[in-house]
């Protein structure tokens, strides 16, 4: 039987894809390879089932700030994105940790002398937060809607790329938050690419926020997939394509799989060019990740740390940046950055009183097999003394695991490639439109694709758009409609 799109994949951007294109009236089909969809955006009870741990991503700066999510409406969906009062914080040792509020006001009291300095980094885009989240979520290909906007960018971001701002602040606060936000791209710090990024992140907890969703990230999985299935569409788990000829009968196909996993199935097809370009694409370092049941809230030794969203824990800018650094050359530094989240901080919903859901991640090198429950227990032991004793359960899910997990992430690389400048600039492949490939029909929306990695669904939404043409200005001014809340 014939299907007018087949998508490969069930995360964010696949969905989205495959809800902008039923809603143009056509038949969408996906297939995921799992037996449970959302990539990263699933939720699973790993050691009761009243605790409910996210698997992959938490926090969601981007997509609540992401024009396809906007256009979307989560909320009517019944996704809750809730709003920690901080954002993220950095911990320095002892009561010492910089806050990250979303109220800019509040954030640049508590910097003290440096209030004034982080204001006039990041105020100015928290005014313009909607035009710039479009233009550096955009597909690189048209220019800026508001100028003034774009050009509050240049500045800033040689100002970070270059190393300088640990010159513009007094204190080692407002430099070690830049530096933790900095450090979710993966990559050498500093770094064009880590600076542009980081400037995104860090003025959107003082814009849209960085909300965690309501009952889990799963919640914006299944909104996506009930819109989709409201309208006609299908979904098929377990169904793990393994040649691209067995969707022949599809008018089209779109890809929401990294590069290595389209040569896969695809590279008898493809012209030889295209195919060395693919071949040539480079992947980053890996994560690992440990998620904790526990008995009580994390106990920081700084005030105000268990009130974030998300917490960095890594020492000063220089040392997160030397630990990074190392990683990114294929080196095990004991001291590494740390992320770490405890959603019922904001959510009291995943889980029950003295039974509550912590996971933390840190970096790796491409591949590495080794398990760091030990090491990630240490760097949060270091900046919450007494939580070793919280602990009731635990569990690593190491690099090799995360890409056994999801080939979207080879070697454990969340960011489905490198993230430098020249694979930002063309993102798999250096072409006028990266979503498009040389196979008729055939179009790429991962996180390999513009705008990069991230809850955003925007590769979906730059997919659609180049299989629609001139029709997608009509399927997104159209009313959106409603559907049944999620629960």
């Amino acid at each position: 039987m014939s299907v007018d799109v087949s998508v490969v994949g069930s995360g964010p951007n696949g969905l989205a894809a495959a809800v902008l294109l039923v809603r143009a009236g056509l038949t969408v089909e996906v297939h995921e390879a799992a037996e449970e969809i959302g990539g990263g955006t699933r939720t699973v009870s790993l050691f009761d089932d009243e605790v409910r741990h996210d698997i992959c991503a938490t926090g969601h700066p981007l997509a609540a700030a992401s024009p396809f999510f906007r256009w979307f409406g989560l909320a009517e969906h019944g996704v809750d994105l809730l709003r920690p009062e901080i954002a993220y914080a950095h911990p320095l040792g002892g009561d010492r940790a910089g806050l990250a509020y979303e109220d800019l006001d509040r954030t640049c009291d508590a910097l003290g002398v440096d209030g004034p300095r982080w204001r006039r980094l990041l105020g100015p885009l928290a005014e313009r937060s909607r035009e710039l989240a479009d233009l550096l979520l955009g597909d690189l290909r048209h220019p800026p809607r508001d100028p003034r906007a774009a050009a509050l960018l240049p500045a800033r971001i040689a100002l970070l790329a270059s190393g300088s701002e640990r010159r513009l602040f007094a204190g080692p606060e407002a430099p070690a938050l830049l530096a933790g936000v900095s450090a979710h791209v993966m990559s050498r710090q500093p770094s064009l690419a880590a600076a542009g990024a980081t400037l995104l992140l860090s003025h959107l907890a003082h814009s849209t926020g960085w909300p965690i969703a309501r009952g889990g990230s799963r919640t914006i999985t299944e909104a996506l997939a009930a819109d989709l299935r409201a309208r006609g569409g299908r979904i098929h788990t377990g169904s793990r394509i393994t040649d691209l000829r067995r969707l022949a009968k599809s008018r089209t196909v779109i890809l929401d799989i990294a590069p290595r996993g389209f040569l896969d199935i695809a590279s008898g097809l493809l012209p030889p060019r295209y195919r060395k370009a693919l071949e040539a694409y480079r992947y980053g370092p890996g994560a690992a990740k440990v998620d904790f049941l526990v008995s009580e809230p994390v106990p920081w030794a700084a005030p105000g740390v268990g009130k974030a969203g998300t917490v960095h824990l890594g020492g000063t800018r220089d040392e997160v940046y030397a630990a990074e650094n190392a990683i990114v050359r294929g080196e095990d530094p004991d001291d590494r950055f740390v992320l770490v989240s405890d959603p019922m901080a904001i959510d009291p919903s995943r889980g029950l009183p003295g039974k509550r859901p912590v996971w933390a991640y840190c970096h790796v090198p491409h591949g590495d097999p080794r398990d760091v429950t030990e090491l990630v227990r240490r760097r949060i032991e270091r900046f919450a003394p007494g939580f070793s004793d919280t602990i009731l359960a635990s569990r690593c899910v190491t690099a090799p695991e995360l890409e056994a997990y999801n080939a979207n992430y080879p070697g454990g690389d969340v960011a489905a490639g490198a993230v430098n400048l020249r694979q930002v600039l063309g993102r798999p492949v250096a072409r006028w439109n990266t979503h498009r490939t040389p196979l008729g029909g055939v179009f790429l929306c991962s996180a390999a694709t513009a705008p990069g990695p991230g809850v955003h669904g925007m590769g979906g939404w730059y997919a659609a758009k180049a299989v629609l043409g001139r029709d997608f200005e009509r399927v997104i001014q159209e009313p959106r409609g409603r559907t049944s809340p999620v629960s």
